[in-house]
C-alpha cells in the first residue's frame, strides 16, 4: 500500500489484501477513513457514521442517469444484454420506479413471511448432513452452504430446482462484473450468461402463466398481465435480481460464518443453544466478516464528505466490512463477540435499497448453521480456507472439513 495524504494506492487482487482486508481498512481508520482510492479512482467512505448516513441519504442514489445501464455508453455494444437485465433492475433504480417494484416484491420477503419457511429450511439442512460423505474430507460449500440459498430461492420464485446448475453459472458470470480490472473476456461472458439467462426466463414464464402457481412469479406474473406496473424486461430483471441475490451472499456468508466460529475454538454450539443465540451469532457474522465489501452510490447534488465535496454524477464507495471494524462504533472490533450491545452491522445496507431478502438470508443462516453444528459439533477445517480474489464478493474459494 502507498498513500500520500488522502490518496490511497492497494491493489484489491494483492494476496494479502485479499486475505485479509481488515489490515488495510484499520489503518484508514486511524489515519484518513475518507480516502481516495486510486485503483477504483473513487473516494471511498470507511467509518461507520459517515457509511450508516450516506446509506440513508437521498442525495445519493444507485441510478447511473449519465451512462449504462440507462442510457447508451460507447463501447458498451458487447455488452447489451447484460445492460438491458440491469437497466430493469430494483437494485439499480430510484423512485419512482425503485418504489413501484420494490412494493411488488416486498411482501414475499417481510419477517412473518419468510418465517413459514424456517421448517423448509431446517429439514433441508438435515437432508444435506444425512447426504455428506461419509468418513472423508467434503466441501462445505456445495455441499451445505450452497444447497439451501439457491434451493429456497427457486422454490419461492417458482423456478425449477432442477435448473440450479444452469443458475448457478448465470449468476457467477454475471457476478464477476463487479470484480476489479475486470477482461473483455469477462465481460462477454457475463452478456452470454445474460442472454441465457433471460432466453430461459421468457420461455419459463410463458410455461409458468398457465399452472395457477401459489409463487412469487405466478403473482409478478399476474401483475404484469394486467398491464400496469410491470413490464416484460422488469419482470426478467426482477426475477434475474432476486435468483442472483437470493443465494450469492448467503453462501459466502455461509462460509465465512463458519470459518469464523470454528476459529473460536471450543464447542460451537454454545452459539446456538437458543433460537436467541442463534440470531445474535448470526448478526455477529454479518458484522465480523461481511460477504459484500462495497457499495457504490452516484452523487445527484454536491455532498460534502469533509475532505472533499462529491460533485454530482461522481461515485462514492460505502465501504460496508471497514464500517463494520470501525473502532469508533464498536467495541474491539476484531473480537468475535455475539450478543455485542453496540450490534448495529451495515452488512444488508441502509435506508431505500436495505437489502430485500435481509429477512430470509438470516432465517437460512439461523437455521443452517444451529443443524450443521448440532449434528457435526466435531467439525474440524481439514486445509486452512483461503478466500477468493473476487473483492469487493469477500467469500472463500473452498472450505474443506470433516467431521
Amino acid at each position: 500500500m502507498t498513500s500520500h495524504q488522502l490518496f490511497i494506492s492497494q491493489d484489491p487482487r494483492e494476496p494479502d489484501f485479499v486475505q485479509n482486508p481488515y489490515r488495510f481498512y484499520a489503518d484508514m481508520h486511524r489515519t484518513s477513513p475518507v480516502f481516495y482510492w486510486e485503483e477504483y479512482s473513487m473516494w471511498c467512505v470507511a467509518g461507520y457514521d459517515l457509511a450508516n448516513r450516506l446509506l440513508r441519504d437521498r442525495r445519493l442514489g444507485r441510478e447511473n442517469r449519465w451512462g449504462a445501464p440507462l442510457n447508451p455508453v460507447e463501447g458498451r455494444q458487447h455488452l447489451a444484454d447484460f445492460d438491458r437485465i440491469e437497466s430493469g433492475s430494483l437494485l439499480e433504480r430510484e423512485p419512482p420506479a425503485h418504489s413501484r417494484l420494490r412494493t411488488l416484491v416486498n411482501r414475499a420477503f417481510v419477517s412473518r413471511s419468510v418465517e413459514r419457511l424456517r421448517p423448509r429450511i431446517h429439514a433441508l439442512a438435515q437432508e444435506l448432513i444425512d447426504a455428506l460423505p461419509a468418513g472423508q474430507a467434503f466441501d462445505l460449500l456445495p455441499y451445505f452452504a450452497t444447497p439451501i440459498p439457491l434451493t429456497v430461492i427457486c422454490e419461492l420464485l417458482g423456478v425449477p430446482v432442477a435448473r440450479a446448475n444452469d443458475l448457478l453459472g448465470w449468476s457467477h458470470a454475471m457476478c464477476e462484473m463487479y470484480v476489479p480490472q475486470r477482461s473483455r473476456e469477462t465481460e462477454k461472458r457475463a452478456n452470454r450468461a445474460s442472454a441465457d439467462f433471460g432466453a430461459f426466463l421468457t420461455a419459463h414464464i410463458e410455461e409458468h402463466r398457465h399452472t395457477n402457481a401459489d409463487d412469487l412469479l405466478s403473482a409478478l406474473i399476474a401483475v404484469r398481465d394486467t398491464g400496469e406496473k410491470l413490464s416484460d424486461d422488469e419482470l426478467i430483471s426482477t426475477c434475474v435480481l432476486l435468483l442472483n441475490a437470493g443465494h450469492e451472499a448467503t453462501v459466502h456468508q455461509t462460509g465465512n460464518a463458519v470459518k469464523t466460529i470454528l476459529d473460536q475454538g471450543g464447542d460451537p454450539r454454545r452459539f446456538f443453544e437458543t433460537p436467541a443465540a442463534s440470531a445474535a451469532t448470526v448478526e455477529e457474522a454479518l458484522r465480523f466478516d461481511a460477504p459484500l465489501h462495497m457499495f457504490t452510490r452516484y452523487a445527484y447534488e454536491e455532498i460534502d464528505l469533509g475532505p472533499v465535496t462529491l460533485k454530482p454524477g461522481e461515485q462514492v464507495a460505502l465501504l460496508l466490512g471497514a464500517a463494520n471494524r470501525d473502532p469508533s462504533a464498536f467495541e474491539a472490533p476484531d473480537q468475535f463477540r455475539p450478543g455485542r450491545a453496540d450490534q448495529k452491522n451495515v452488512s444488508f445496507g441502509a435506508g431505500l435499497h436495505f437489502c430485500i431478502g435481509a429477512p430470509l438470508a438470516r432465517l437460512e443462516l439461523q437455521e443452517s448453521l444451529a443443524v450443521l453444528f448440532s449434528r457435526l459439533p466435531d467439525l474440524k477445517l481439514t486445509q486452512p480456507p483461503r478466500y477468493r480474489d473476487s473483492y469487493h464478493f469477500h467469500g472463500l474459494e473452498s472450505l474443506l472439513a470433516r467431521s
